[in-house]
């Protein structure tokens, strides 16, 4: 019996002890299931940490319902009986982009508070307009999507006026969609902002005068500054076509194209589903355009051509078309007749575009699908030139030269278009080796000299001796070669391009710098469309070492600058007051001043007129 209740004993004991194990372990997870609450403090200001006042700030998440709570003058704000745990913090103001910021459990202190503190930016641009509809007489367009990306979008209303508000002034790509209307695609970069405002009125519903493209798209076309574009790989006749010196993949294309070591090629576009298109010979498959002025001294037009997939009993079929934005009702009006080539052998065919002197044009060279089905024709481009008679082989443009060996004659200084841009970067935003690949080679990094007002794509480069190197941190570099021949008045290379020039638009800022210890010779030069040619010396310069030297030459010492430290460079300075008034070629070029020295270079890492 006293065993029995010593066992009971025992056993009441444990009993015990497991109910109050299990009360205990109830009451702990009672309490971490009571998380309590806290709260939120926080101070916003702007980037120059000036308080935002009236910022709504919003904590998500409590009790399932968000607290809300507004920025005082100060700038700062106290969000009470928050819980304590992960929330999102979000700060938005009329005007300013909306950010956002997070506090977790482990962030509030022992006194129950946590700090979300803010930078906001100020976006009070924005982008207005109003949309017409060209099917119906010009009258207002609703239900227009208008989108700029993540930085908003917006719908045109009865009105045809759209408005998208909230951003930051920079560079954007706008696009107009309506079912049933050709979308319209636009860009604006940071200046076209005026007074934090862009104002951008579309046309929707034009007929189509290239495929794909309206009257109103290309009113914006890029200039065709220049009288010669070179494009592919192959170092044909080097310097003056070397993969370095053909910049053709920098224009403006529609389609199927690519770059190749032969040329920069359209291509039918021929993907599984686009192998039903139908056949046409009248409108383009792929194509290039620009916008070019035509005289007396440019009107005829020049392809050196080659094909690939193609033969004689099947070439490819391709043309020319110009479209006069000027006319009451602007059309594309071939150039002559269809053409045709099948053959892997460069040829020349020259198109009379002497109609249009004294007009600038919509000019644009494309290929045409000439049946359906499995049609995969190239037309390869390797050169596009204008002059006042058809250029052939790998020729230099023909002319007059404005000083003998410059291969730059009268002819072409005087029919080059001046420039809309005044400043220009030799800095590339993508490098590349030579590789012709459309992902990560040449071209792309050219393509995209377009985004920055890159020098190579801008200015014309004339390789009369020697390529140049193309993308190093420091800038586009060109160069001598290492020569006992010393030469001051005929340069290695240069670039040349055609300005206006006037009060206040007459002053020229070139940054540069060299490498070793070496003098490098450069020169800047006017051309008048006279043909008077002056030798520029600079005004003021800021390099470690400068002063002149044969034929107008300057030569330099400076071996400071680079992409971490664009106020090394040396800058020099040229007063063009002179030339008020006139359009005048701006050339800068490398000479080879002493023997025997290796390369020197020249690095152009800006160019501004100002």
């Amino acid at each position: 019996m006293k065993l029995i209740k010593i066992l009971r004993s025992f056993v009441f004991v444990a009993l015990m002890g497991t109910v109050l194990f299990s009360v205990n372990s109830c009451q702990d997870d009672d309490e971490s299931g009571n998380i309590g609450f806290g709260t939120v403090v926080g101070t916003v200001t702007d980037a120059d940490g000036t308080p935002v006042s009236d910022v709504t700030v919003t904590i998500s998440g409590v009790n399932e319902e968000d607290i809300t709570v507004t920025s005082g003058t100060d700038g700062t704000y106290t969000a009470d009986n928050v819980s304590m745990k992960t929330h999102a913090v979000k700060f938005s103001k009329e005007g300013w982009l909306t950010v956002s910021v997070t506090v977790t459990a482990e962030k509030f202190d022992a006194n129950k508070v946590v700090a979300a503190n803010a930078t906001l930016v100020n976006a009070s641009a924005k982008i207005t307009g109003t949309i017409i509809d060209a099917k119906n007489g010009g009258t207002p367009l609703a239900d227009v999507t208008v989108s700029v990306g993540p930085a908003g979008s917006a719908t045109s209303g009865s009105d045809g006026k759209y408005e998208i508000g909230n951003m930051v002034a920079a560079d954007y790509t706008i696009t107009f969609t309506k079912a049933n209307y050709v979308t319209i695609t636009k860009a604006i970069v940071k200046d076209d902002f005026v007074d934090g405002v862009v104002s951008l009125d579309v046309q929707m519903g034009g007929q189509e005068l290239l495929r794909g493209l309206t009257a109103d798209d290309l009113s914006g076309a890029d200039k065709w500054y220049y009288n010669e574009y070179r494009g592919g790989g192959n170092a044909d006749a080097y310097p003056h076509w070397d993969w370095a010196c053909d910049y053709m993949c920098s224009l403006t294309f529609w389609g199927n194209w690519e770059e190749q070591w032969e040329g920069t090629t359209l291509r039918i576009r021929n993907d599984e589903d686009q192998r039903s298109n139908p056949a046409d010979l009248d409108v383009f498959d792929s194509y290039t355009y620009g916008s070019k002025l035509i005289t007396e001294d440019n009107k005829i037009m020049s392809l050196r051509i080659r094909t690939h997939n193609a033969d004689e009993a099947s070439p490819a079929y391709f043309g020319v078309q110009v479209i006069d934005l000027s006319a009451a009702q602007p059309t594309a009006v071939k150039v002559g007749d269809t053409k045709t080539w099948g053959s892997g052998n460069y040829t020349d065919f020259d198109f009379d575009l002497s109609d249009y002197v004294g007009k600038e044009v919509i000019i644009a060279v494309g290929i045409y699908r000439q049946q359906t089905g499995d049609y995969w024709k190239q037309l390869v481009l390797r050169a596009i030139r204008f002059a006042d008679r058809k250029v052939e082989n790998w020729d230099w443009l023909p002319g007059t030269d404005v000083v003998d060996g410059w291969k730059l004659s009268i002819e072409t200084a005087r029919s080059t278009m001046p420039h809309i841009k005044s400043s220009f970067t030799g800095i590339s935003p993508i490098s590349a080796g030579r590789n012709v690949s459309m992902s990560d080679g040449y071209p792309v990094a050219y393509h995209a000299w377009r985004d920055v007002a890159h020098v190579g794509a801008e200015w014309s480069f004339v390789p009369l001796r020697k390529d140049p190197e193309v993308f190093p941190s420091e800038g586009y570099i060109i160069k001598t070669r290492n020569t006992p021949d010393v030469d001051t008045k005929v340069p290695e290379s240069y670039l040349y391009a055609k300005f206006s020039i006037a009060s206040g638009h007459n002053q020229l800022t070139f940054s540069t710098r060299n490498f070793g210890s070496n003098y490098t010779f450069f020169k800047i030069t006017a051309i008048q469309d006279n043909g008077t040619v002056t030798h520029l010396t600079p005004q003021s310069n800021t390099a470690q070492e400068a002063s002149a030297a044969n034929d107008g030459c300057w030569k330099f010492k400076h071996g400071d600058g680079g992409a971490g430290n664009p106020e090394g460079y040396a800058s020099f300075v040229y007063d063009l007051s002179q030339f008020n008034g006139e359009n005048v070629t701006i050339v800068l070029g490398v000479y080879n001043g002493a023997a025997n020295t290796g390369e020197n270079k020249l690095v152009i890492h800006t160019i501004d007129l100002n």
